[in-house]
């Protein structure tokens, strides 16, 4: 079947979630994505009953983008279908590629303009798919990168359709001619600075020369590599289901697995934790120092603003930089008087419970701060009195949490270690009225 509003209907019809609440075309003002606007607009209200709008994001980084959206703008009028127009600024660090700031940004602007449910209609083609499983390959990419871009994704609050994917370029192209789509000339796509422009007009007549039809080869070589990886996720995800260890997963059972059952079920997991793993030989190291280093080492190997830390037989995932509670605090004691604690680090509320600190014996108010070393307090009246340092260790806390724990002082007195230790000597008389420390929305600290 040619490329047509009937063959668009169909293909979304087989991905579209069930919970779709609209369509979005993400239209540039070039030939593509003109054509796939002016298909979607031939559905009518006849797919599902959903709505349809188009998209434009406006980088502003060469003289050609009032072209860009003028084109939308009159498409648009002439099909009577709304358009949003997002101006996006590009950041290039140092060293990076503009060509991918700039889809960065454009897919960042595009998320966030994303309604619920709403679905972004993308006109990547067979053509953008081979070239995606080449580039990636010459980066020696994995399975999943060699899948190359998938059909639909989750996508900010709804989801990215590409429905033209196994439709030929010169498909599309015909279509659009036949429904006069008008489209401007994008005069980046002719720097061969960028690899997939190289890619497309160096590289790519030679390949369709020599192996005519590659296009759709290649897009059928990246849906076995899906279907081959989507294996992969299942038996990972049975591995990590059967590894868990609340937050964590257990090292013995990792040392259980083969080699690459260990990368596999690590990756999957960092991913389904909404982590981007590292490379595989990054993620090898990983693995080889938390299962070969000594029982009291605490390995950290670190990515990016994440890491892999491993403690008493179980390998956490982690921020880089483990949290820290900052600064000193007062905090009135009566009941409902709640200190906040700082991003991410939750807060402590006094509530009233029988047998918990006696306020009668308390100061107005006290002081809040992490620990300095040598702390120490008595946590039941039969208990001796003992260091936070050792009471964080027999109750398992995380080493690299520690530094986060709120230490409650009257004056220079530990009274308690945020809900975790109070000291004895200040409970109110059992049955008494007291006061009990809560720490709400708390980091994982053990």
């Amino acid at each position: 079947m040619s490329f047509s509003a009937a063959y668009l209907s169909a293909v979304l019809d087989a991905h579209t979630p069930a919970g779709a609440t609209g369509l979005a075309v993400a239209l540039s003002g070039g030939a593509d994505s003109a054509s796939l606007l002016i298909a979607a607009s031939g559905l009518g209200r006849s797919f599902r009953g959903l709505g349809l709008r188009a998209v434009h994001v406006d980088h502003g980084l060469q003289p050609a983008a009032h072209g860009f959206r003028q084109v939308c703008a009159d498409l648009c009028t002439e099909l009577g279908i709304p358009l949003a127009v997002i101006s996006a600024g590009v950041q290039t660090p140092p060293g990076a590629s503009i060509e991918a700031a700039a889809r960065d940004a454009r897919y960042a602007a595009l998320q966030a303009e994303l309604r619920p449910g709403e679905c972004l209609l993308t006109a990547h083609h067979a053509l953008d798919q081979a070239e995606t499983l080449l580039l990636q390959a010459l980066r020696g990419a994995g399975l999943k990168g060699l899948s190359a871009m998938p059909v639909c994704r989750p996508f900010g609050r709804g989801w990215h359709l590409r429905p033209v994917l196994e439709v030929p370029h010169e498909e599309l192209l015909a279509f659009g001619a036949r429904s006069s789509a008008p489209s401007i000339a994008d005069p980046m796509n002719e720097d061969l600075r960028f690899d997939r422009n190289y890619l497309r007009r160096q590289v790519w007549p030679w390949i369709e020369t020599r192996w005519p039809g590659s296009a759709i080869a290649l897009s059928r070589t990246a849906r076995h590599a899906a279907e081959a990886q989507q294996l992969l996720d299942r038996a990972a995800a049975v591995h990590v289901s059967r590894l868990r260890d609340g937050e964590a997963l257990s090292v013995p059972g990792l040392r259980a697995l083969t080699l690459s059952e260990r990368i596999n079920t690590l990756r999957f997991w960092l991913s389904d934790s909404g982590v981007e793993p590292p490379s595989t030989a990054r993620l090898a190291e990983a693995l080889r120092q938390i299962l070969d280093a000594q029982e009291d080492h605490l390995p950290a190997i670190v990515w990016g603003e994440r890491c892999l830390r491993r403690y008493r037989q179980r390998v956490f995932i982690t921020d880089a930089e483990p949290p820290r509670l900052e600064g000193t605090r007062s905090w009135r004691v009566e009941s409902g008087s709640r200190v906040d604690l700082g991003p991410n680090m939750g807060t402590l509320c006094w509530v009233e419970q029988r047998g918990g600190l006696d306020a009668a014996r308390l100061p107005e108010a006290l002081t809040v701060r992490r620990r300095d070393g040598g702390e120490h307090l008595r946590p039941a009246i039969k208990a001796k009195t003992q260091t936070v340092q050792h009471l964080c260790q027999s109750y398992g806390v995380l080493p690299w949490m520690r530094d986060a724990l709120p230490l409650v002082f009257a004056d220079d007195a530990l009274i308690a270690v945020a809900d975790l230790w109070l000291d004895a000597a200040r409970r109110a008389g059992s049955g008494n009225p007291g006061l009990e420390i809560r720490w709400e929305e708390a980091p994982i600290i053990v």
